[in-house]
């Protein structure tokens, strides 16, 4: 018998001898083909618009039902476009004043202009093609879109008009008409009706003339489409193309809900069959064991049907309280369900969790419910769902809002509205902007108060941080501020600082410079 070869370390040692590794076993467990919980499963390593554009209609369209049928669904759609849109993005205009050989002063001025004049045309519906909503109202939709179809699709036209100062104005589109013409395959240039060039910008859209699922009346656009090419010759936007991408090479976006369709769908089935269970069980009260014939019985309980039928109104019937003579041998037994299921609240509970956190949201914002949390845990499942919510503002803004202001801007630049020399060389530096959405809120409205106040002396935070965070703009707050302090010196009150600042000693005066009133 051969000896053993041993294997020593440096300083003599032995080591341990490495396991043969069997043929069927795998580097990684998670790429095993032969263990009992893998073995079944088998997923190709697709690209994202192999494994996207196939199914997108069907995530959609079920996106779409779950969001009309299910309570739950609706409610955790509408908790997000209430934070992350509110009542609208305001504009708050940062030119890059430093590019531009500006500087702060400047940077100011012009920002307060721009934004006045923005506002003339975003809070009204001239911004509307259809002229139906202003700016805010086309961001609802679009945000919306993006949740539900996973994108949202807009045309920026030019339309002059006598009653319109403006004639830039934007057109949404379902992105259901975004499709390949006559129904073609998808191709290396052509994918779900976005032309690409070979680095994968999109060129061109295909945009069909009327909605593919139109059946309220027949349309002879239903079968033509039109081209749109994403860029003028001059570098205009015409098409705007709002979706994530998850994927390198991904052309379109899936809907929020496409991870936990499945949950949603069977906790329904789940939850409805409880309910008929529980009603159904509601409705027998009890069994009458006997050996007399149906027909006995049915006396016992107002006569035969054809009695019944003769003299409804006069029947005897079952009521509350009601004492019933049986007959000899006869027994009542009663009726106990034994559902709904004791484990109702608690599976529903976690499969609901789970729901959250694939939509990304806490449970308690999802379910509107906080009757079980402390302050700790509200504040930090609060946290979380602002960092989510602000992304999603980031995102909507970078991708939707600031485009649009682009194109308004450029248009206001070339009707002298706007003082903006060389705009076309400086476009960036002049449209640079930010979004201000939803106020975050608070919990404790002291203690949060208190900690801006904080973060402002310490040098960490500015006001006009602070205001973005509760959806206001620093230069309203501040010209405001001005004002109602203007107005409590004309009226001889004290300003809310010195109203609230302790005396250094009982009868102290107010020194010359906190007096107030008109000498």
């Amino acid at each position: 018998m051969r000896n053993a070869v041993q294997i020593l370390d440096r300083h003599g040692n032995p080591m341990p001898v490495p396991r043969r590794r069997a043929a069927s076993d795998t580097s990684y467990d998670g790429a095993s083909m032969t263990s009992r919980e893998l073995a079944s499963w088998q997923v190709l390593a697709t690209s994202a618009d192999a494994e996207l554009l196939p199914e997108l209609s069907t995530l959609v369209a079920r996106s779409r039902d779950l969001s009309r049928n299910n309570g739950i669904a609706s409610s955790g759609i509408q908790a997000i476009l209430d934070n992350v849109v509110g009542i609208g993005l305001r504009l708050n205009s940062t030119p890059d004043y430093r590019a531009l050989g500006k500087d702060k002063a400047w940077a100011d001025a012009w920002s307060a202009s721009v934004e006045a004049k923005w506002r003339a045309w975003a809070e009204t519906t001239d911004c509307d093609a259809a002229r139906t909503l202003n700016f805010a109202g086309l961001t609802m939709q679009v945000a919306r879109a993006g949740l539900l179809n996973g994108e949202g699709l807009a045309l920026p036209h030019w339309l002059p008009s006598r009653d319109r100062k403006y004639a830039t104005s934007i057109q949404l589109v379902e992105a259901d008409r975004l499709s390949n013409p006559l129904g073609q395959q998808d191709s290396a240039t052509l994918r779900g009706g976005i032309e690409i060039d070979r680095y994968g910008a999109p060129r061109a859209y295909w945009v069909r003339n009327s909605h593919p699922g139109d059946l309220l009346t027949w349309d002879p656009g239903l079968y033509q489409w039109t081209k749109v090419p994403a860029f003028t010759h001059w570098g205009r936007r015409q098409v705007i193309h709002v979706h994530d991408r998850e994927r390198t090479g991904q052309s379109r976006g899936k809907p929020l809900l496409s991870s936990v369709l499945a949950q949603f769908k069977t906790l329904d089935h789940y939850s409805k069959a409880e309910l008929q269970a529980a009603v159904v069980n509601a409705m027998i009260a009890a069994f009458i064991k006997s050996t007399e014939s149906i027909d006995d019985l049915k006396e016992l309980f107002g006569g035969p049907d054809e009695y019944l039928a003769a003299r409804a109104e006069h029947a005897v019937r079952l009521k509350a309280g009601a004492v019933l003579p049986l007959f000899p041998g006869d027994e009542v037994q009663p009726f106990t369900p034994a559902r709904p299921a004791a484990a109702f609240d608690a599976f529903t509970k976690s499969v609901l969790r789970h729901i959250s956190a694939g939509l990304n949201i806490p449970y308690e914002i999802l379910m509107k419910d906080f009757t079980q949390t402390n302050y700790s845990s509200a504040r930090a499942a609060l946290l979380e769902a602002w960092r989510f919510f602000n992304g999603r503002r980031q995102w909507l803004g970078t991708y939707w809002a600031s485009p649009v202001f682009d194109l308004w801007l450029e248009e206001a630049v070339n009707l002298g509205e706007v003082e903006a020399p060389d705009f076309y060389q400086n476009r960036y530096a002049y449209s640079r902007c930010r979004w201000i959405g939803a106020g975050k809120g608070w919990v404790d409205p002291v203690k949060e108060a208190q900690a801006a106040k904080l973060r402002m002396e310490i040098g960490v935070s500015t006001l006009e941080d602070e205001c973005a965070e509760q959806g206001k703009d620093w230069r309203e707050v501040m010209e405001q501020q001005a004002s109602e302090q203007a107005e409590r010196r004309r009226l001889g009150l004290l300003l809310p600082a010195q109203a609230t600042k302790p005396n250094s000693a009982a009868g102290d005066q107010p020194a010359p410079d906190d007096q107030t009133g008109d000498e």
